[in-house]
């Protein structure tokens, strides 16, 4: 999660980082973004993109296993799960789409 954390705040100098619920929420232009969380059970680190149905056809590394209605997310195990450019890229174009929404929650 640092790991994953420090690439955030790095590339993202607008992102403002709270906690809600116990997680960290990364937020841009006030609304939220990103969070990172570790679900019960499991043996990953769950970093979840708000308004990930709309970049899931770009970046195919998000996923829906959840059955959520917005929320994608990328499941890492190990740090050599993700791809530091491609994250990257990601995060630019989630920060830029959520600077041209109303609202980060829609559905």
């Amino acid at each position: 999660m640092l790991y994953v954390r420090s690439i955030i705040l790095n590339t993202l100098p607008e992102v403002e980082e709270r906690y809600s619920y116990k997680i960290p929420f990364y937020n841009c232009y006030k609304k939220p973004m990103i969070y990172l969380n570790i679900l019960k059970g499991t043996n990953f680190v769950d970093v979840a993109f708000i308004q990930g149905i709309f970049l899931e056809k770009q970046f195919p590394i998000l996923k829906n296993d959840n059955k959520r209605k917005q929320v994608r997310s990328i499941k890492l195990k190990t740090l050599e799960d993700l791809d530091h450019d491609d994250f990257v890229q990601l995060l630019c174009e989630a920060s830029a789409l959520l600077s041209r929404s109303k609202k980060a929650w829609f559905i």
